[in-house]
């Protein structure tokens, strides 16, 4: 039986299992999907171990040292969120990009702030750079290079996206938002990265403005989908995606 599994510091609240084991079923392979939480110092020892990886906060960027080389879009963005025969990929731009294309989404043309500079910001990235986004901005607490900003800068600003890439709002601190109403407002749609809760603070503040919103769950399901393809050497159909969305939704 084929090992796989999710590295990671704390994963008490992952969906990963559940959806990875969907596949495995879809697909008829007898494999098993493990919640793996490591400190870094046995990062490498569990890449050797298991037949396939995810990875996920904090060690998107920590991994790649032990890797034997990486793929040019995980170059580009500077992470690797899932590793197959020692080689580091990046499945959350292909996650981003699914979960924008099912809620009919386009960045063409549109002023975009991004909430975070972690991992999974720099796929997002990557992502709105490739489909032509107008100007995109990160937003931190800590400003390190020219297109970041601070969060009290945030209320000067008016953009047509804004996305959550932080882990502020999820559970179990479901009653935080990482900004209030009075930014929300200034946006047309509002995406967080965060599936757990289904509607997160973010969310909800955004829905009662009239907002256009998507939680994080279509991304998970989609770079899930992405790794098994890598893993698997397959290829998997979209209504499969779906039919896992509705299944983990309810």
């Amino acid at each position: 039986m084929k090992k796989y599994g999710l590295l990671g510091e704390k994963l008490s609240h992952s969906k990963s299992p559940e959806i990875h084991n969907d596949i495995f079923k879809y697909l008829e392979i007898e494999a098993s999907y493990d919640l793996i939480e490591t400190e870094k110092e046995n990062l490498l020892k569990h890449i050797k171990k298991y037949d396939g990886l995810n990875v996920t906060i904090p060690y998107k960027t920590e991994v790649i040292k032990h890797l034997k080389d990486i793929t040019d879009i995980a170059k580009k963005i500077g992470a690797v969120n899932t590793i197959y025969n020692e080689v580091g990929y990046n499945t959350d731009y292909y996650g981003f990009k699914k979960m924008l294309e099912i809620n009919n989404i386009s960045v063409s043309n549109k002023v975009v702030y991004i909430l975070g500079t972690g991992g999974a910001s720099k796929a997002v990235f990557k992502y709105l750079k490739d489909n032509n986004a107008k100007s995109i901005y990160f937003v931190s607490r800590t400003i390190k290079e020219e297109n970041i900003i601070s969060y009290d800068n945030l209320k000067n600003v008016e953009g047509d996206i804004i996305i959550n890439t932080t882990p502020v709002g999820m559970y179990p601190d479901i009653d935080k938002s990482p900004v209030n109403e009075e930014i929300l407002e200034k946006f047309k749609v509002a995406i967080d990265l965060i599936y757990n809760p289904y509607e997160t603070k973010f969310l909800s503040i955004s829905k009662e403005l009239n907002l256009k919103t998507t939680n994080g769950l279509y991304m998970l399901i989609g770079q899930a989908i992405k790794a098994e393809e890598i893993w698997q050497e397959c290829k998997i159909e979209n209504e499969e995606i779906k039919k896992i969305y509705e299944k983990m939704k309810n």
